[in-house]
């Protein structure tokens, strides 16, 4: 890792965010298979990591963007 500490803003919504939980989980409309049925892909980030904008839109960086999958 370079050591770039670059924030990018991810539009997706938030799932699940409850107190106390070290991740939030997000979906930004990829779906997936599991067992034939098509069901919605969840990304889980560590809450630490990233900021809810309530605009529709999470902030992170961007190495941990690219890691989930989300970039």
């Amino acid at each position: 890792m370079s050591g770039k500490s670059d924030l990018v803003d991810i539009a997706c919504e938030v799932r699940r965010d409850r107190p106390g939980d070290r991740t939030i989980a997000v979906a930004d409309g990829a779906t997936i298979e599991v067992d034939g049925r098509t069901r919605e892909k969840w990304y889980f980030l560590p809450r630490d990591l990233v900021e809810i904008n309530g605009d529709g839109t999470v902030t992170m960086p961007e190495w941990l963007a690219l890691d989930r999958g989300l970039i």
